[in-house]
Order: C-alpha cells, then sequence, then structure tokens
C-alpha cells in the first residue's frame, strides 16, 4: 500500500453522519413509536444496518462480503448516497477503479455537496492512469477538478489539497503543487508528509535549498521517508 493510499484510507474511514436521535419520555413511548414507524423509515433503518455491517466486513479486509451488504441496502434505499460511496471505496481496494467511479458518480448524483465525494472521486481517477490506454492527462485533469470542488466545499479539507498538489505535479505545474502543499502545512502544520511532498516539488522546480528544508522539517516530525529524500538529494547541500 503506498503511503497516499494509506493516509486516504485512514482519513475516508470516517463514517458519514446517521442524524440526531429522537429523544423520548419512557421506554413504553419507545415502543409505541416502533409500532408506527413509517415503512420508509423501516427501510432506511434497515438499509444503514447494512451499511454499517459492510463498513465493519471491509476495514476487516473482506471487500467481497462488504460489497454484498452494500447491494443489500442499496436493494433496500436506491437513494442511499453512503452506501455508494462505501461500496465504490470497497471497489477501490479491490482494484476496480472503475466500479469504483461509477459509484462516486452516483454517491455525487444523491449528495453533491459532499467533499469526500469528490476527493475520493479524484484519487480513483489518478489510480485509473495506472490501467492499460488511459489517458493520463485527461484522467488528472479531471482528478484536479474533482479535488477542486472538494476544496470549494471544505476549504480546510487537508487531504484534497495533497492529492491535488500530487496531481499537479504529475502534469509537471511543480508552482501549482508547492502552493497545494503549503495550503496543506498552513492547516495541518505537524504533517510530515506534507513537508516531504513540498520538498519533491521544490526539488523538481529547481529549488534544492527550500527542497532540502522540507525534508529537515519532515524528518524532525518523524517520516523516515524524508530521511531517505534528503540523504539522496541533500548532502552535497548539507556540505555547502
Amino acid at each position: 500500500m503506498t503511503r497516499s493510499t494509506a493516509a486516504l484510507a485512514a482519513a475516508l474511514s470516517l463514517l458519514l453522519p446517521l442524524g440526531q436521535p429522537l429523544l423520548l419520555a419512557s421506554t413504553a413511548a419507545l415502543a409505541t413509536a416502533a409500532l408506527v414507524l413509517s415503512p420508509e423509515a423501516a427501510q432506511a433503518l434497515g438499509a444503514e444496518d447494512y451499511v454499517r455491517e459492510g463498513v465493519k466486513k471491509r476495514k476487516s479486509g473482506d471487500s467481497q462480503e462488504a460489497i454484498a451488504d452494500f447491494n443489500q441496502a442499496l436493494e433496500i434505499d436506491p437513494q442511499n448516497a453512503r452506501a455508494y460511496f462505501e461500496r465504490g471505496f470497497a471497489k477501490r481496494w479491490m482494484g476496480d477503479y472503475k466500479g469504483a467511479i461509477d459509484d462516486y458518480n452516483k454517491a455525487i448524483e444523491i449528495d453533491p455537496a459532499n467533499a469526500v465525494f469528490f476527493n475520493n472521486r479524484g484519487f480513483a481517477k489518478q489510480l485509473l492512469v495506472g490501467e492499460k490506454g488511459a489517458d493520463l492527462y485527461l484522467l488528472t485533469q479531471e482528478a484536479i477538478a474533482d479535488y477542486t470542488s472538494a476544496i470549494s466545499i471544505d476549504s480546510q479539507f487537508a487531504l484534497a489539497y495533497s492529492n491535488r498538489g500530487a496531481a499537479k505535479a504529475a502534469l509537471a505545474d511543480y508552482q501549482g503543487a508547492i502552493d497545494d502543499f503549503s495550503k496543506m502545512v498552513a492547516i495541518d502544520p505537524r504533517n510530515p508528509v506534507a513537508y516531504s511532498n513540498r520538498g519533491l516539488a521544490k526539488g523538481r522546480s529547481g529549488d534544492a535549498e527550500g527542497a532540502c528544508k522540507d525534508f529537515m522539517r519532515a524528518i524532525d516530525l518523524g517520516d523516515t521517508y524524508a530521511l531517505a529524500l534528503f540523504h539522496g538529494n541533500c548532502d552535497q547541500s548539507a556540505q555547502d
């Protein structure tokens, strides 16, 4: 698993809110309320139960069984954006990037104000770049557009800045990448990955001194990967 994939997995393990609980005066009232639930409400609860079970299975590494649970949730509630999102997440882990994008498309269609949906779709598009016949430029541009949408929804979404910076670097837009990694540093100043990535972008842009400073800061924050980057690129600069 790559560092960016691991970071993404950690960030997206958060569940979407399920809504506020109904406060009832007594257990008798609770029993009465249960009897008068509408079929639609009962279906929605059943769908969320399947989603929760699917998430547990995905986290335990059983993506195929997780997908089966998300399928059940969508049979009950075809407008459950979270079920589409989680199914897309499981498909991405299985390497089905096109399937993941299709599910993220549905999630975004239902809930177009969710920044995480856009971020995940952008990341799946970047992963799709590695497949035979994929158009690197077009898919990367589409990924950048998704990250930009995520940021427009949540201006403090550090991971979206990081992912957009990596996409820009892939297109040799190193200054754009540096700007995005700098935004991530501003939001999360103790994240060593932000400094390592910005250091790489600075190095590719010709700013060797700035790159080495970022690698050193990442090392101070405990990034062993940055240590390798420093020794591979900065020994001579440090001696100078």
